[in-house]
């Protein structure tokens, strides 16, 4: 099997250890993730696409394998020195809400990964606030959650990335109306 028809063997797998969380919870380490999205890579390639250090990228990987959310996939052997390629053991990695007071890791790696992205690349940020009855919120966040599924299938590994990341909440009592 090539890396290029790889397929991770799960649909998803669940962050439950805090091993897990502190793995996922890094944003190089949430890179490599990004990288391994787009099919099994080396410590090498990982670094390169990266900019990363080899060592830096070899830590990265070895801290996501030891958590169980990267594994190696194939090896090859070149010039006598064992070559890894690793995956991910699932397409989605499933991250739980976070505690009561604490930040939302996946948000704060979108907004870290929007920051970063190349100037005068398209996007679309808004922000709105809204009064909604509860019966309105729920169809709201149906119909999101449709069209984010729709776009899911709508995936082509052959065209640029994207990312979308959406946050529809109800804010606390604290937040300002």
């Amino acid at each position: 099997m090539t890396g290029d028809d790889y397929v991770p063997p799960d649909e998803s797998v669940e962050v439950r250890t805090t091993e897990q969380l502190r793995a996922v919870s890094n944003l190089v380490r949430h890179r490599v993730l990004a990288v391994l999205r787009d099919g099994p890579a080396t410590i090498t390639q990982i670094a390169t696409r990266l900019d990363l250090a080899k060592g830096s990228s070899s830590y990265h990987v070895r801290v996501l394998e030891r958590a169980g959310l990267i594994h190696v996939v194939r090896t090859n052997k070149v010039r006598g020195v064992i070559e890894r390629y690793y995956g991910m053991v699932a397409r989605v990695i499933e991250l739980p809400d976070p505690a009561p007071g604490q930040r939302d890791v996946l948000m704060q790696h979108a907004t870290a990964d929007l920051a970063t992205a190349p100037e005068g690349t398209p996007r679309l940020v808004r922000m709105k606030h809204l009064r909604l009855s509860e019966s309105r919120f729920a169809e709201f966040e149906q119909r999101i959650g449709a069209l984010l599924d729709e776009m899911h299938e709508a995936r082509d590994d052959d065209e640029a990335a994207a990312t979308i990341a959406v946050a529809f909440f109800r804010p606390g009592e604290g937040a300002a109306r």
